[in-house]
């Protein structure tokens, strides 16, 4: 006899994967790159622009913690900026239309990386022209290149860059770790909504230090070493 399914239950059900999902996948350091999205001075540089993001700027040691974690983990760190490229050509075109650009500001040269993040050298540097760091750029060919399957998701803003960054990687078939509180927007109220969306359907949603205790524990076991 077929179950009937109340409006009670689902919602239920629904309302618990938000708030307590987790997906089941292993986060292996192997398989694993982190991806720093946008950390640059104009969201992270205190005052530098109206497009400042305060609460960036509050994370933004806690990621850098993050990235020597993995970094000694052999977990590549892969840095975005979005950016002015090919004469804004290949930006989509509904951009100019919108809020998110009624300032009128302008960088005054090609962005960069905020220094406070301590980016090296050595550490692969993607300019993207939109919000998802898959769109347009060689971020796919870069991951598959290193065989890596799985990208653990920082940086800013958590409900855009970020957050269309882990909807592209989940569409690709990556296995999206997603970083709680190594992520910041410029409204703090909606951090947890974006990570309620996340965490039901999108990615394993968790914190710097889950993070960094289940790459560190994979790397512990007999069975990682064998």
């Amino acid at each position: 006899m077929m179950r009937e399914y109340t409006e009670e239950w689902v919602t239920a059900r629904a309302r618990d994967a938000y708030e307590r999902g987790r997906a089941t996948f292993e986060l292996r350091a192997e398989r694993t790159a982190l991806l720093v999205v946008d950390m640059q001075d104009e969201f992270v540089r205190p005052g530098w622009s109206p497009y400042w993001v305060p609460a960036a700027t509050r994370m933004a040691p806690r990621l850098r913690g993050l990235a020597d974690r993995c970094r000694e983990a052999g977990v590549p760190v892969i840095w975005t900026i979005f950016d002015d490229t090919h004469l804004g050509l290949d930006r989509p075109h509904a951009l100019a239309y919108l809020p998110h650009g009624d300032t009128g500001w302008r960088r005054p040269g090609p962005a960069t990386v905020w220094d406070g993040m301590g980016r090296r050298d050595d550490e692969v540097l993607i300019r993207k022209p939109s919000y998802g760091a898959f769109y347009d750029t060689p971020l796919d060919t870069i991951l598959r290149n290193l065989g890596r399957d799985t990208v653990i998701v920082t940086g800013t803003l958590t409900n855009y860059c970020c957050g269309t960054t882990a909807r592209q990687a989940y569409e690709r078939g990556y296995q999206v770790v997603f970083g709680a509180d190594v992520t910041a927007t410029d409204d703090e109220t909606r951090q947890e909504p974006e990570l309620a969306v996340l965490r039901k359907g999108f990615a394993l949603v968790l914190t710097a230090a889950e993070i960094e205790a289940r790459l560190t524990a994979r790397a512990a076991s007999p069975a990682a070493r064998g």
